[in-house]
């Protein structure tokens, strides 16, 4: 494994530092008062950040170029800094059009959808004209094991009659959001991996309704939010199915893989910011007489934090190259792995980022609350850390299984 970069990835990291230093940055309180009061709109100036994010060559990154010519050319190991970058500030990925859940939505779309799925979603949300929401937790049964989610799609002719109630739907709150993808069950009698299925609902389909923005931590996370949904007796066209009844399962582990890895660099990223501004603010601030870095508790904290922040960057660039190199499939450990120890390390070193700043770590002064809330979340989204766990603990303990 060489995780040295290439030429062309420190190219693309000093210009994303750079587009970010100039033009985000210098925003990032105003982005912030802005959505406290406006939860629902996008920031005025955010569509032309994007535009000159696309001029710049600074688009889609994320998207592998074993998808041709949708993709900018990189692999998940050569975008895995730049996502750490962007990490270092909540609205940079968006800017890119790198923000989840619209990544994972569109690799799903570029990976299994039809050349007219293509054209109606993924081209606009490529194009950063729309963005999007992806439907599986539900609100009646633990859906960190997908065979219990309850949501139906039944077969009506030439339609799919949907019925069922999804919560934690991250951006269908969006102002700009116009597409579901959606999981559910089209036969509930077949073997338990075979039941589901993934359709794609437009957001205004009739019978679709928005019962209330979920609050995380006590904020709504504007602009994009987290919504619970009703869908009653949602009817879309048969060609809304992806890759026909049954494969739910099989485009749901397909999407996961390399969304963990951008989730777990963004984490990185907001970590290393935190472990700076810790940094910072041990240099500048006095107790007792003595600036707190003189503390030797205070070094040992800032110490095990650059520790653990390149411990997991390191596993997380192992497990992209191996996706790279061999799939997901084969990945599958060093991908839980990650998703293990990333947001546990970045909810301990922003932790210890917070505790030095005092009263001011958990104010709007710092972007350090925001950064625990976001990883505090990721340990439960995509998969909560005892399910990996238990997945991880029980592959490797095969590898010891007594024949009987």
């Amino acid at each position: 494994m060489n995780f040295e970069h290439p030429q062309k990835t420190l190219d693309l990291i000093e210009k994303v530092d750079q587009f970010m230093n100039k033009h985000l940055f210098p925003n990032e309180q105003k982005v912030y008062e802005f959505h406290q009061n406006n939860p629902w709109k996008n920031y005025p100036e955010m569509e032309n950040w994007k535009k000159l994010a696309k001029a710049e060559g600074l688009w889609n990154l994320f998207l592998p170029k074993g998808y041709g010519d949708l993709s900018p050319g990189l692999t998940n190991l050569e975008y895995a800094p730049l996502a750490e970058k962007m990490g270092r500030l909540a609205f940079a990925s968006e800017v890119f059009n790198c923000s989840a859940p619209d990544t994972g939505n569109m690799e799903t779309l570029a990976k299994y959808g039809t050349d007219a799925q293509k054209e109606k979603w993924l081209k606009p949300l490529m194009n950063g004209e729309i963005r999007s929401a992806f439907l599986m937790t539900e609100p009646a049964v633990a859906s960190s094991d997908a065979t219990n989610i309850e949501t139906s799609i039944v077969k009506d002719g030439d339609h799919y009659v949907i019925n069922g109630r999804k919560w934690w739907s991250s951006g269908a709150m969006n102002p700009h959001c116009k597409i579901y993808i959606l999981m559910g069950k089209t036969d509930f009698t077949v073997q338990k991996h075979q039941q589901q299925s993934m359709i794609l609902v437009p957001a205004n389909t009739p019978g679709v309704k928005i019962l209330r923005a979920m609050q995380v931590f006590g904020s709504v996370d504007s602009p994009e939010g987290h919504a619970e949904i009703e869908l009653k007796n949602v009817r879309v066209p048969v060609e809304n199915i992806l890759l026909g009844e049954g494969r739910g399962f099989e485009i749901a582990q397909g999407r996961l893989g390399p969304g963990r890895i951008h989730h777990c660099m963004r984490l990185i990223g907001a970590s290393q910011r935190a472990l700076d501004l810790m940094c910072k603010r041990a240099n500048q601030r006095t107790a007792f007489g003595r600036n707190l870095i003189k503390f030797s508790s205070i070094r040992q904290e800032i110490a095990k934090s650059e520790c653990e922040i390149q411990q997991a960057r390191l596993l997380t660039f192992s497990a992209a190259d191996k996706i790279d190199q061999f799939g997901a499939k084969e990945a599958t450990n060093l991908i839980a792995m990650i998703k293990i120890t990333a947001p546990k390390m970045a909810c301990d070193v922003i932790d210890r980022a917070i505790q030095i700043h005092g009263g001011m770590g958990v104010s709007q002064d710092t972007p350090l609350a925001a950064f625990y809330v976001y990883a505090r979340c990721i340990r439960l989204a995509d998969g909560p850390d005892e399910v990996h766990m238990f997945q991880l603990g029980r592959n490797l303990a095969k590898k010891h299984e007594i024949q009987r």
